[in-house]
């Protein structure tokens, strides 16, 4: 077979040759991609596909959440949360991102034991495939660690059989002082081996012990995992702390060449396997350094849009959008190919680092003390400088917007409800953490139980106690969801909601948030503006610059506008979605 026939070899060839070019290894590099292809079950000549292809649409929405966030007596959680998505959500979110739901050790599934296998309390295979069924699956990749309790890390202490040479060890006198990492805990773990003392390098934790991607074994492993995940119905990787994976004695450790790199070669094995299956990298850094991860659409489909939730939190508190504004202004529009994942809740918290240099110092500790007096917990880390510095607000997000900077008020839902109705109108696709769909609050409880912050925001919910509390017309978490389905359900239907429509950001003062969107034929044209502040403000229809020729409504309503000079009263936290084509409405 000529060279020019093999394009899937050819290019991996040259990919690894990339990533390896300072590693000495024990074989060669064409037959490593000759392994990779193998584990993949593709051929060399399989064909790239189409570059610039976009595989979502306004009609994609992803629901976060964890498979045990619902429990029912003698039922398998995973089929618990199947049975939620079929009789609530399934005629307004296509796709379902389940954490970890693997068989782990610590920080609720990160930790993985075992890669393969289902976590038994939750179910099965069977029960993930049947999600897969009816919902686009997507899963965690945790790529950079593992638990230290896995058969691999037991094979390094041994020092035999697979996983024995898995892990990155260095010395205590080795220059790590520039490592950047989200904790404060010691970076390496001292461990006995069969061969004798070894440090251990752990970015996160003592139990979380970081992979050594200079083995291209650790590389097949990985790929190995990724073909089962395929064949288990997975069309959406999250790239997991894929900023920390390759390590360099004396450099920061984050976001290294090698690491763009990887993700570009895991993308074409991906790809090649499944034309139609994305990788989403998860990359809590500051936002210059999260956009590169798109490369040049040859990198993640989807990158985490961390810097919204700070700044979208930070203006309902407020009261000003200056930030917010500047920053959507500043964001390239994402080409053909590549979207933005756009979320405001998760299950860690709000994180802190992609608002770096987007809010001063002043700014953020006012953000932090005001979610703190709201019952927030603040996590730490430690800068460059070794000062500790906040990393991450924990608080359950209905109750970060129970009130403002000036204390709690009679907004709480208003608020809620507008921080989501700005992230479905914005360019990308949205990702709606469970609790929010429901309007759970802070699990004082659980992080009682667990001395972890991040408990906050976990709740656990027992199905009849929730289907009860979606029924009590007194209780706010029926009346969240079915508002929440209410915007979704308009979203779905307007093509200049597309990921990758058109966005401008519209200039209406610091009260009123504003964008416009169309669509890519340029069809529809929809105005999305929102009253930020905690008193009623008018919107003169005559700065929208709406074309007199053509019929508006407001979507959210339902109502037409006819008086296209007119101004509309905003409500405190009011949104309004002004389109022209009214065929969209319904």
């Amino acid at each position: 077979m000529s060279t020019q026939s093999k394009p899937l070899k050819n290019k991996l060839i040259q990919q690894l040759s990339t990533i390896y070019q300072d590693v000495t290894l024990k074989q060669s590099i064409d037959d490593i991609a000759d392994a990779l292809i193998d584990i993949m079950r593709l051929t060399s000549d399989t064909e790239a596909p189409t570059p610039f292809t976009n595989h979502w649409s306004e009609t994609d929405t992803v629901l976060i959440t964890y498979g045990d966030s619902i429990m029912k007596t003698d039922q398998a959680p995973l089929k618990t949360l199947k049975n939620f998505l079929d009789s609530h959500i399934k005629d307004t979110i296509n796709s379902v991102h389940i954490w970890p739901f693997f068989p782990y050790s610590s920080d609720d599934g990160f930790s993985v034991i075992d890669y393969s296998s289902v976590n038994e309390s939750l179910g099965s295979w069977h029960e993930i495939t049947d999600i897969a069924q009816n919902y686009q699956l997507m899963s965690d990749l945790v790529i950079n660690h593992c638990s230290s309790r896995s058969a691999w890390f037991d094979n390094f202490i041994k020092g035999e059989g697979p996983g024995h040479d898995f892990f990155f060890t260095a010395q205590l006198d080795d220059d790590l002082s520039i490592v950047v990492r989200p904790r404060t805990s010691p970076l390496l773990k001292e461990v006995i081996t069969g061969q004798g003392q070894k440090f251990v390098w752990c970015t996160f934790s003592h139990d979380q012990v970081d992979f050594d991607f200079r083995n291209p074994e650790v590389l097949k492993a990985f790929t190995s995992i990724i073909r089962q995940y395929l064949d288990n119905g997975v069309k959406i990787f999250r790239f997991d702390a894929i900023a920390f994976l390759w390590k360099i004695v004396g450099r920061d450790c984050i976001t290294l060449p090698q690491t763009h790199e990887m993700v570009r070669l895991l993308r074409t094995l991906i790809e090649s396997a499944d034309s139609k299956a994305i990788i989403i990298t998860e990359t809590n850094i500051p936002n210059t350094q999260n956009l590169t991860y798109f490369g040049n659409a040859n990198e993640a489909h989807g990158i985490y849009n961390f810097s919204l939730p700070p700044l979208l939190i930070n203006t309902l508190l407020t009261g000003n959008c200056t930030h917010l504004k500047r920053w959507l202004m500043s964001m390239p529009p994402s080409q053909n190919g590549t979207m933005y994942f756009n979320f405001i809740a998760s299950h860690d918290g709000i994180g802190l680092r992609p608002a770096e240099g987007l809010l001063n110092d002043t700014e953020l500790n006012n953000l932090v003390q005001t979610v703190e007096s709201f019952g927030g917990k603040i996590s730490w880390r430690t800068s460059d400088q070794g000062e500790q510095k906040p990393y991450e607000m924990n608080i359950a997000l209905y109750d970060a917007l129970q009130g403002t900077v000036k204390g709690k008020d009679e907004w709480n839902f208003e608020r809620f409800i507008c921080a989501h109705a700005i992230m479905f109108a914005l360019e990308g696709v949205p990702g709606i953490y469970i609790h929010s769909m429901l309007g759970t609050q802070n699990d004082y409880n659980k992080l009682a139980n667990t001395q972890s912050n991040r408990s906050i925001n976990r709740h656990r919910w027992d199905e009849s106690e929730l289907e009860s509390a979606l029924a009590d017309t007194n209780l706010h978490h029926g009346r969240v969801l079915s508002t929440l389905n209410s915007l979704l359900s308009q979203r779905i239907k307007q093509p200049a909601f597309h990921p990758n429509a058109t966005q401008f950001t519209l200039h209406l003062g610091v009260q009123l948030f504003g964008f416009w969107r169309q669509s890519q034929n340029r069809k529809q044209s929809i105005f999305c503006v929102s009253n930020i502040g905690d008193k009623s403000i008018t919107l003169p229809l005559s700065e929208l610059n709406l074309i007199v020729t053509e019929a508006w409504v407001e979507l959210i309503s339902g109502q037409e506008i006819t008086a296209l000079t007119a101004e509309i009263m905003l409500a405190p936290y009011q949104t309004v979605w002004i389109s022209n084509n009214m065929a969209y409405l319904n």
